[in-house]
């Protein structure tokens, strides 16, 4: 008796008005998708209302997959004009803030994201496993757990008195060589990583560090691709300099984060090795303006003035030669739930707006290996799905404007 009600009860359908089939590019008019146990059934149009389960009616939206953003950071406390920010606030505070940070999120739409990084190590473990176990309203994470630096490198927290002490689950990457470098990895798989981020390069938002400098030697780098390899991971890096990226490239990386000075050796050396780039293309306004309005640091203004233009220059090439594109924003520098501002800095940059939908559907879900899973409305992955008035192939400025989330099967807003 009780297995009818038990299959009745896992089954749901959502009416959508029009749906996004981004594998194929075209747009489907009066569509119904049926959802069983949280994945997708199967679709087809829309004849008469089933009696087997409730209807989500969105027969005014257009329907897409729902978004995921490659470079976010849910477990920290956001950029302000004070470089030690990290260094004021505890570890609970953190927690308490990612919770917030992560449901602002998925109700932006990102119904997936990949962490790439925190101060205080393991905080993005412990929220991905608090989504999961559906304690937290959030999106699916894969997370890095902490930054692979050099002592004083781009992922070290910089800018304060030599004698001030950093708590030391705020330097738990930090690395001194190759042997290191393996050391560090093997701790943070051990602590629930799902991948490795390194700090190949100086970066914008520490002080002392120059974005185009080398951080991490290639040989570095790969002691680090070689233990991500034994444990069936990955690495990604963090670079922004032209050296930097080729090195990382080099040393077999999955992606590259931020790419901001990338060379046409570059992109080519992207294009042969199968990487990814992910470009944060709009942060640099939200820096100029809100950086410059609050009093950040001036030589954070300075650096993010000398990347964001040459950075969007390179991106305008990497589409053009059709290197693999995958969306990330680094949202945490901007406030989280933002992330969809940065589609209409893609298209003005070259993308057409099928092609930045895609670098935020097909590519993500292809590069954290879970294509089966992710990244499209077809039967057998995930019913992450979103609602938008208008069409977003015309106005990408639409995702900016969701209007209601579903995440494997349940309804977020």
């Amino acid at each position: 008796m009780l297995a009818p009600c038990a299959a009745s009860a896992a089954t749901s359908y959502v009416r959508a008005g029009r749906l996004l089939d981004v594998e194929q590019g075209r747009m489907l008019d009066d569509q119904i998708i049926r959802i069983v146990d949280g994945r997708i059934a199967s679709i087809g149009p829309w004849q008469e209302a089933p009696t087997d389960g409730p209807v989500t009616d969105w027969s005014t939206y257009t329907v897409l997959p729902g978004l995921m953003d490659m470079h976010t950071h849910l477990a920290d406390f956001g950029q302000t004009n004070n470089v030690a920010e990290p260094l004021l606030h505890s570890q609970a505070e953190v927690a308490i803030l990612s919770v917030k940070n992560a449901r602002d999120t998925l109700r932006a739409g990102f119904t997936s994201v990949r962490d790439v990084g925190t101060f205080r190590a393991f905080g993005d473990v412990a929220l991905r496993d608090g989504i999961a176990n559906g304690w937290v309203e959030g999106p699916r994470m894969t997370v890095a757990g902490a930054y692979i630096t050099v002592p004083g490198g781009g992922g070290e927290v910089t800018g304060f008195a030599a004698d001030v002490q950093v708590p030391a689950d705020m330097r738990r990457g930090v690395a001194r060589n190759a042997d290191e470098v393996r050391e560090r990895a093997r701790d943070l798989f051990q602590h629930g990583a799902d991948f490795l981020k390194l700090i190949a390069t100086g970066a914008v938002l520490a002080q002392g560090t120059e974005p185009g400098a080398l951080e991490m030697s290639e040989a570095e780098i790969r002691a680090a691709v070689e233990e991500a390899g034994r444990n069936g991971r990955y690495v990604t890096a963090h670079a922004h300099g032209a050296e930097g990226i080729k090195a990382a490239i080099r040393a077999g990386v999955r992606s590259i984060e931020h790419a901001s000075l990338i060379d046409d050796e570059g992109i080519a050396l992207a294009q042969q090795k199968g990487v990814w780039l992910v470009m944060d293309v709009y942060n640099g306004d939200y820096i100029e303006e809100v950086g410059r309005r609050e009093g950040w640091p001036a030589d954070i203004l300075r650096k993010n003035r000398e990347t964001t233009d040459v950075q969007r220059a390179g991106f305008r090439k990497a589409v053009k030669a059709g290197a693999r594109i995958a969306f990330g924003t680094d949202a945490g520098v901007f406030p989280h739930g933002q992330n969809a501002r940065q589609f209409a800095y893609m298209v003005a940059n070259g993308m057409t707006p099928l092609q930045a939908i895609r670098s935020a559907t097909l590519e993500p879900a292809r590069l954290v290996g879970r294509e089966q899973d992710l990244g499209a409305i077809a039967p057998g992955r995930f019913a992450d799905l979103i609602a938008v008035e208008g069409d977003p192939l015309t106005d990408i400025r639409a995702l900016e404007r969701v209007q209601a989330v579903i995440k494997g099967g349940a309804l977020v807003r």
